[in-house]
């Protein structure tokens, strides 16, 4: 897919959400539950992407709270609209970047964690980038409450394997691990996609998926 090119009234439409786009992320660090009103469990995707995984989820379970980071503000500006056209109350947004993550969220306040088709940074010197290395698991424990999840899927078997094994070596229990997760028929029915899922599955690619709890 081509590069998406910035739009200059992206950032100001976005800063009209202001129900659900969150512009100082840093202030809520160990009191987001307040910004949600209850003590509901919090969970994060990051990357999320146009947003249909996330919203379906804030839809689908109301007694949970739903946080969505996206770097890219033309890409997020779709996934605040999917929120805001369905009036979920139990769903907010960052725009920003996976490292900062820990200037955001506070030790054990997160309750599940989703990767979704992140980048696979196929070379091997950005290794360190893909959201799966032990840098970035050093940091979802922190955040994680105990037994905390992470919930990833892909559709690059190379990222996938290379996220068994930093997963394996850091002590992770793994399971429900699926190296096809729709071979059988009416399988798609129980799990939520992803707009780049969906691509993918017409596209009759394997989806790879996996669940890890420290």
């Amino acid at each position: 897919m081509g590069r998406l090119r910035r739009k200059a009234w992206v950032k100001d439409e976005i800063l009209g959400y202001t129900d659900y786009l969150v512009v100082e992320p840093e202030q809520n660090k160990g009191i987001w539950n307040r910004i949600f009103n209850n003590n509901n469990p919090i969970h994060a995707e990051f990357g999320t992407g146009r947003g249909q995984f996330i919203t379906t989820l804030a839809k689908n379970h109301p007694d949970r709270n739903y946080i969505a980071m996206e770097l890219r503000e033309e890409v997020l500006i779709k996934a605040v609209k999917k929120a805001a056209d369905q009036e979920l109350t139990n769903i907010r947004f960052i725009l920003g970047n996976v490292d900062d993550i820990l200037k955001i969220f506070e030790e054990n306040e997160l309750s599940r964690i989703f990767l979704n088709f992140v980048d696979p940074w196929p070379k091997k010197r950005h290794a360190k980038r893909r959201l799966t290395h032990h840098h970035y698991l050093n940091m979802y424990k922190h955040i994680l409450v105990e037994k905390g999840e992470i919930h990833f899927k892909s559709d690059n078997e190379l990222l996938f394997e290379f996220s068994l094994n930093e997963l394996i070596h850091h002590g992770l229990k793994l399971k429900n691990i699926s190296l096809n997760l729709y071979r059988e028929e009416g399988s798609i029915d129980q799990h939520v996609q992803t707009e780049y899922e969906e691509m993918f599955i017409k596209r009759g690619k394997p989806i790879y998926r996996l669940e890890a709890s420290f």
